[in-house]
């Protein structure tokens, strides 16, 4: 043990080790994938651990682990928690026994999001406690924090952090694990069975012991008042080291620290209030801390100043910056504008088109369906994960996308509003087991009209390859069958199903082109590997013959061909030798090494 330079992801893992947590369960996203896998590199024989087929899979896993009495974390990023907000909404009103902390990693930005949700205020909607902490050492010391409140009041208790805390490094004292034994389920259906009644008087409960445990985190050293004067700064998350850097040096601004935004630490607060005249609230999205401010003002009739996001002194969107935070405090405290300097003329750099990776089975399962649908009036429903990609030019293949296997709902509604238009459904395989396999039914159910194309590269491939039921894999150390997707489809009824190698273009293309004649719901699975995971036999290069006719780089847009001096030349460092560049060459001028 001693101290390590950690992640704020491996510094979540090691303090529920060192909780002595018992079961881990999450689903890949960033910023939270590394949680779960610093939990597998870590742990021992006591640890349980799994990629769940999804967030909700995850989550009741976990609650079902707690109630037997264990020690549960699950980790999820805000749209994990968003697929699992159902059973937090219902487990925040049933209770746990083992102590459960959820972890949520809000994406500020967003990076790699579709949304800039603040799972703060989703807290208050389920009336769960939650941390947020500022640093990988105050998320390492505040899991154990979550544990003992989550044990204490028998609620789960959310940890939060953003994308800069758990992707930021720093020193953390890691102590020795303290091992925590369950004690097994109890029978207790007034307890675990949520009935209508029984939701009333939880509800009741709950009311009433939210303001203990606000009560109770006030006297947190995580919210906590430092410095003195009549300006205040109140602050949360990563931009409390932001604040402390552009404070630096100065004594007559009064820091407010919160730590835990929900329940509101209210007695903390108002002594803070009471001790300034006005008030620069700095947290990012949601102004959670600057409307409980507000709001106490006006409970207590306290003639404050708070500004903040609602008044503008913040920006409303996106996360913050150290640039940002020390200009806002320099016009709040000192009422200086900061200096609009003269910055040197940088060269323009050029345009970089998102892009699959070279040797992608996706770029030659897109293209084989781009190719088979010529001349025919067609909608593509995208997936969030590498397919994505193919909304890029030159491929142009998504149009649309909501979430992580909605393009099989969506493609349905469209169907319903333009019957003579065909719709195309992509998702990946890691979809398809995670939220894909009820619009499938639904779609057979309610007697769709559509070509589902299933792009099976065996891995989790857009957060790090993890495995999912198909794959087989498990986080365990399992290797075994993975459940087979076709065999699956056929079950669910579909007129018809194949599964085709994209690589194999030809055989590809006529598959597509046979698909789009059937009525019903029929499917494709495209199966080959990552090219992350497969490593290449092949490289292929461009012989003398080549007239630059370009087509290649106009249709594909694989980044290992390039233009150089006019010619097309193929990395060999980058090239996958997925041969796709090599089929479509119309004078066969892509030779492959021998």
């Amino acid at each position: 043990m001693g101290k390590r330079i950690l992640t704020g992801n491996n510094a979540i893992a090691f303090g529920a080790l060192t909780a002595g947590v018992n079961v881990v369960c999450g689903y890949p996203g960033t910023p939270s994938t590394e949680i779960l896998e610093t939990i597998a590199d870590h742990k021992d024989s006591s640890v349980y651990v799994e990629w769940s087929a999804n967030g909700k899979a995850a989550l009741e896993v976990a609650a079902g682990a707690s109630i037997a009495g264990a020690r549960t974390m699950v980790a999820l990023k805000q749209s994990g928690l968003n697929d699992a907000s159902d059973s937090v909404l219902t487990l925040a009103y049933m209770g746990i026994k083992g102590g459960m902390v959820i972890v949520s990693a809000d994406d500020a930005g967003p990076h790699a999001s579709h949304t800039e949700q603040d799972t703060r205020s989703f807290a208050a909607l389920s009336r769960i406690p939650i941390f947020d902490p500022s640093s990988p050492e105050e998320a390492y010391e505040m899991i154990g924090e979550a544990f003992r409140v989550s044990e204490l009041y028998g609620t789960p208790v959310i940890l939060r952090p953003t994308t800069r805390v758990c992707l930021g490094k720093s020193a953390v004292f890691v102590r020795r694990r303290v091992p925590h034994v369950p004690t097994g389920f109890e029978k207790d259906p007034k307890k675990w069975v949520p009935y209508p009644k029984n939701a009333h008087i939880n509800h009741i409960k709950i009311e009433k012991r939210n303001p203990i445990i606000a009560d109770m985190f006030s006297e947190l050293k995580y919210n906590s008042i430092s410095g003195r004067g009549k300006i205040g700064v109140a602050v949360s998350g990563i931009s409390c080291g932001y604040v402390r850097e552009a404070l630096e040096g100065v004594t007559n601004v009064r820091i407010f620290t919160v730590g835990t935004p929900y329940p509101f630490p209210e007695k903390k607060a108002l002594e803070f209030l009471r001790s300034v005249k006005k008030v620069l609230v700095i947290e990012e999205l949601d102004p959670v801390i600057e409307r409980e401010l507000t709001y106490l003002c006006g409970k207590h009739g306290l003639k404050k100043q708070i500004s903040g996001k609602l008044d503008g002194a913040m920006p409303i969107a996106g996360e913050y910056t150290p640039k940002i935070v020390s200009d806002a405090i320099g016009r709040f405290v000192f009422g200086i504008e900061p200096e609009a300097k003269q910055e040197e003329a940088l060269p323009v750099l050029p345009v970089r088109t998102p892009t699959l990776c070279a040797g992608c089975p996706h770029r030659a399962s897109l293209y084989a369906v781009k190719q088979a649908l010529k001349g025919k009036k067609y909608v593509c429903g995208g997936d969030v994960g590498c397919s994505l990609l193919g909304s890029a030019a030159p491929l142009e293949m998504i149009d649309t996308c909501l979430s992580l296997g909605a393009g099989i709902t969506l493609s349905q509604g469209i169907h319903r509003i333009q019957p003579d238009t065909l719709n195309v459904a992509f998702m990946g395989d890691s979809s398809f087991f995670a939220t894909g396999f009820s619009g499938i039914v639904n779609a057979t159910h309610n007697e769709a009209d559509l070509l589902v194309c299933i792009l099976d590269n065996s891995a989790s491939a857009l957060t790090g390859q993890q495995p999912h039921p198909g794959s087989g894999m498990t986080m365990m150390g399992s290797d075994k069958s993975g459940i087979d997707i076709e065999a699956v489809l056929r079950s669910l009824g579909l007129s018809y199903v194949k599964t085709i190698d994209p690589m194999m273009l030809d055989e590809a293309i006529d598959a597509v082109r046979a698909a789009a004649d059937v009525k019903g719901v029929r499917a494709i699975v495209f199966k080959s590997p990552c090219a992350a995971i497969a490593k290449p036999t092949k490289k292929f290069y461009v012989s003398g013959s080549c007239v630059a006719c370009k087509k290649c780089i106009r249709e594909l847009g694989c980044p290992a061909i390039l233009i150089y001096d006019d010619v097309v030349r193929i990395d060999s460092s980058i090239c996958n030798g997925c041969g796709l560049c090599a089929q479509i060459c119309q004078i066969h001028t892509i030779k492959e090494y021998v």
